[in-house]
């Protein structure tokens, strides 16, 4: 039986901490308002205020990772707490609370989209239709027709008269001759298998489909002015999709099989909501590791020496596996090549030949068949941290 306690704070108390170890609960607010901050928050800036039917600490408890802000009572407080081998239960029993947290996740996710795009490439793009032909003409300029030629499609399907349309059906029929990319269209299909260096969806672009990887690797990116970001690398067992879904907008974020792929398609979420609550379950942990990410991802953003962007962005990825890091001399080998952290990091494409070989020189990194081996990971989260910190106190 689901026994859910309340807990009280006092007004100017702690309710989690930033860079605490991971925490087995969350909490929702009953009553009572709480301000939450970073350390790498910029004086005067907005301030982040939490109320009643709130949570605290909820992505940190399901991802498993450290706390990523701090929370401070503002008046007393009154929590109800959630232990995280409770919430399979709480989705059974109440399923609003879990799609207002995986909702609240969608609309967190898009925003920080936002804020990582911004902070990399310093722009932001209008998510309308005409900048699917921004997308395609970047990847056909790349030298990466199969990718282009299916955004070339998906322009032309939302914009037959647009602005570009001459040029992007010009370009969709000479692509279209020796393309490996599928799907132009959606289907019903339950499998769908994907060429390494297709396209499974476009940024701008609406749809309606959410999938599961079972097989390969996923590039979620953005592009701007020209230039691309790497968003995540999703792998086996990873969702994607659910956005569009969740949230009844264009997609915020481009969808490419980084590696030959084999996706599970799903379509209608509501019935997937009614009758398989541990998929709900495992959405949210796997929104919430992600969101815990991107989170990480803007502190790397706000780094300024290239190399010191790599590093932590290689720590980052050995976090997210979760590696003992008590013991010493535990390897990690990535899947990453060096030009994939680069993008990941946003460095412009005329400094990262010089970064990659500042990398190279590094006692924390070796380059294995290609790609990147980490020969020990806590000495490499430790470097990591140490470069974090030594931004927050310029």
């Amino acid at each position: 039986m689901l026994q859910l306690s309340f807990v009280n704070f006092r007004k100017g108390s702690y309710l989690v901490v930033e860079g605490k170890a991971e925490s087995d609960r969350f909490f929702i607010i009953q009553s009572g308002n709480v301000r939450c901050f970073k350390a790498t928050d910029t004086p005067g800036g907005p301030i982040k205020l939490l109320g009643p039917g709130d949570f605290v600490g909820v992505i940190p408890c399901m991802s498993g990772h450290s706390q990523i802000e701090t929370v401070i009572a503002i008046t007393d407080v009154t929590g109800i707490s959630v232990r995280r081998d409770q919430y399979p239960e709480l989705i059974m029993r109440n399923t609003p609370v879990a799609m207002k947290i995986i909702r609240t996740f969608a609309n967190g996710m898009r925003s920080m989209n936002e804020t990582l795009t911004k902070l990399t490439l310093n722009n932001v793009v209008a998510d309308t239709p005409e900048h699917i032909f921004d997308v395609a003409d970047y990847y056909d300029k790349a030298g990466f027709s199969d990718i282009a030629v299916y955004a070339y499609y998906q322009y032309l399907k939302a914009c037959p008269r647009g602005i570009n349309a001459g040029r992007a059906k010009e370009r969709f029929i000479v692509l279209k001759e020796r393309t490996h990319a599928v799907y132009f269209e959606s289907t019903p299909d339950l499998m769908r298998v994907y060429p390494k260096s297709t396209m499974i969806f476009s940024e701008s672009q609406n749809g309606p489909d959410m999938f599961i990887i079972q097989e390969g690797q996923v590039k979620i990116s953005k592009v701007v002015d020209g230039n691309e970001v790497t968003l995540a690398m999703l792998k086996k067992g990873d969702m994607f999709g659910e956005m569009a879904l969740l949230e009844n907008k264009p997609r915020s974020a481009s969808a490419i099989a980084h590696e030959p792929c084999k996706l599970i398609n799903r379509q209608n979420f509501d019935l997937m909501v009614a009758t398989q609550p541990q998929l709900i379950s495992r959405l949210t942990t796997m929104l919430a590791d992600r969101l815990w990410s991107m989170y990480r991802q803007i502190d790397n953003a706000n780094l300024h020496d290239p190399l010191h962007k790599l590093i932590d962005i290689l720590a980052l990825q050995v976090e997210k596996t979760k590696i003992n890091l008590s013991q010493q001399n535990v390897q990690y080998q990535t899947d990453l090549t060096p030009y994939d952290l680069a993008n990941m990091c946003g460095i412009p494409k005329e400094q990262q030949a010089e970064s990659l070989i500042r990398l190279q020189s590094d006692s924390h990194v070796r380059f294995v068949n290609g790609k990147i081996l980490v020969p020990d990971c806590r000495e490499l989260v430790k470097q990591a941290a140490f470069y974090r910190k030594q931004n927050n106190n310029a």
